[in-house]
């Protein structure tokens, strides 16, 4: 037993010391690329609310925005026009979207992709790639999820086109869903996205993209718009960055197959709760009124090459450079040295991530990227 309040240390898993830095440490501030622990110490941060923040800490216009939320009462008995003018906008920006629903979380919102893909299709079995969240559907191996709905679910390999034409084909008669994360540590070939799209129009199944990460990063419509995937995938599911922090996620897609909500049961309390709405709402309108996104693709570039001279110089403990300019990570010899790496890093005021991922914002700018590769060299020397 240990004295904290919150078995595990926190409630949000990856946000625990083992996961991440190794030491017990509570936040209280956190402004731009930066955040200021309880004992009052400074870092430059890469974790960014484990992607969710793309604009930087309390980004001032998303702040104004849900500032006036909260005074306009939050929350109330009717819908809030906010919800209909962010589809609206979102629909503009990312015009595969022709209808979407709004929920809390990024799990909650797959979840609902599956279910409504469940709807259209009569079918029960889904194929996923990827981590899309804590739910049961998905947790094939985890303690407490009964065996029955394990049963439903196969893991389907990335950029493995002989495997997933295999997979999908054995069990196309009842797959509802194919569900993929389109970019796991390195970019997806295009032979595999054409195959995906391909084997679930044949298999009559639904194709859903896990966009949690990758949009608002990559491009403000993800990975579908940064490779050109078309057509596009039946349904997409966003979150993370699109509220800049404020919990929002989106399932949105064809029209005809959203039009299932009807005809199943997908709702939340707060799924409507008019702050994160508003606040993505501005996210948005940054996004594409000041570049943002290239401006990602710039640093994390910077960072990037950045990151392939630090393994070079330190190649007994660092073994490789894994993901991409937006969101990468180092890869460590042992999980002993990566440990001992990230505490080191932590201790000059750098929160580093060792495992997938690190994320550049529009709060990092080259300087602050090239100090962070200099903490990284000095923690690395040390070891």
């Amino acid at each position: 037993m240990n004295d904290w309040r919150v078995p595990g240390f926190t409630s949000t898993g990856s946000k625990r010391p083992e996961s991440l830095f190794g030491t017990p440490a509570r936040m209280v501030r956190a402004s731009g690329c930066r955040v200021w622990d309880e004992d009052g110490r400074e870092y430059v941060d890469y974790v960014m609310a484990l992607g969710a923040v793309a604009l930087g800490y309390g980004h001032p216009e998303v702040n104004r925005a849900a500032e006036a939320a909260i005074a306009a009462g939050v929350v109330g008995p009717l819908p809030p026009v906010a919800e209909e003018e962010l589809a609206e906008a979102l629909g503009e920006q990312i015009p595969w979207l022709e209808q979407v629903r709004f929920l809390k979380t990024g799990a909650e919102a797959v979840a609902a992709a599956v279910r409504l893909a469940r709807v259209a299709t009569g079918r029960d079995e889904v194929l996923g790639c990827g981590y899309h969240g804590w739910l049961d559907w998905c947790q094939g191996a985890t303690e407490g999820v009964p065996a029955a709905v394990r049963g439903l679910f196969g893991e389907l390999p990335f950029n493995d086109v002989a495997g997933s034409r295999e997979m999908i084909r054995a069990r196309a008669p009842r797959l509802a869903a194919v569900v993929v994360e389109p970019v796991i540590v390195s970019e997806p070939t295009r032979e595999w996205l054409q195959l995906l799209r391909a084997e679930t129009e044949r298999a009559g199944a639904i194709l859903i993209f896990d966009e949690i990460k990758t949009a608002f990063r990559l491009a403000i419509g993800g990975a579908v718009a940064r490779y050109d995937l078309k057509p596009a995938p039946d349904l997409v599911v966003l979150g993370k960055a699109l509220a800049n922090g404020f919990p929002l996620a989106v399932v949105g897609g064809r029209a005809d197959l959203m039009a299932g909500a009807s005809r199943t049961w997908i709702s939340s309390t707060l799924a409507t709760e008019a702050v994160a709405l508003a606040a993505a709402r501005a996210t948005l309108t940054v996004f594409a009124r000041d570049g943002v996104c290239d401006h990602l693709h710039r640093v994390g570039t910077r960072l990037l090459h950045g990151l392939h001279e630090v393994q070079r110089s330190h190649a007994s403990v660092v073994t490789a450079v894994a993901g991409i300019a937006e969101m990468c990570f180092l890869h460590y010899a042992t999980e002993e040295l990566s440990r001992a790496a990230a505490q080191r890093a932590a201790q000059r005021g750098l929160l580093f991530k060792r495992t997938a991922y690190n994320f550049v914002s529009l709060a990092h700018d080259e300087g602050t990227v090239d100090r962070t590769l200099d903490m990284l060299h000095e923690s690395l020397r040390g070891i």
